[in-house]
């Protein structure tokens, strides 16, 4: 029973919350940038390459040999994995620059210190007085 009650505690704490939103927004995020980078950006890149595809580029390391296929080195895919990788953090990062100046708020002016206390108050005029009258 123990157990049960620290996994409630655990999951009712706030960090655990936010972290559960956080992961749901992110998939709806990730979304959201996987078709910007697919619908959007990659045909204009495509347009401005001449239509290069990486992916087809590879070496045949051995023929193939009767039902066997053909062994390949595909270094096309790796070269489009990088440039996807590119693609969606270069996307990413204008997403969250932009989502960052929305959201950029004026600075806030410090909050005023807070009143001393009486007796602080009254030690500061016995200082005071004794400095007009001269005292050491």
């Amino acid at each position: 029973m123990k157990a049960i009650q620290e996994f409630k505690e655990f999951a009712i704490k706030g960090n655990v919350v936010d972290m559960a939103v956080g992961v749901v927004i992110g998939a709806g995020f990730g979304k959201i940038v996987t078709s910007l980078v697919a619908d959007i950006i990659t045909p204009v890149l495509g347009v401005l390459v001449g239509g290069v595809n990486f992916t087809n580029l590879k070496v045949t390391l051995k023929g193939a040999v009767g039902d066997k296929p053909a062994v390949t080195w595909n270094y096309g895919s790796f070269i489009q994995a990088v440039f996807d990788f590119l693609i969606i953090a270069w996307a990413i990062f204008v997403l969250v620059k932009l989502a960052n100046q929305l959201k950029r708020e004026e600075p806030k002016a410090p909050p005023a210190p807070p009143a001393p206390s009486p007796e602080v108050q009254l030690l500061t005029e016995i200082r005071d007085t004794l400095k007009v009258r001269g005292a050491p």
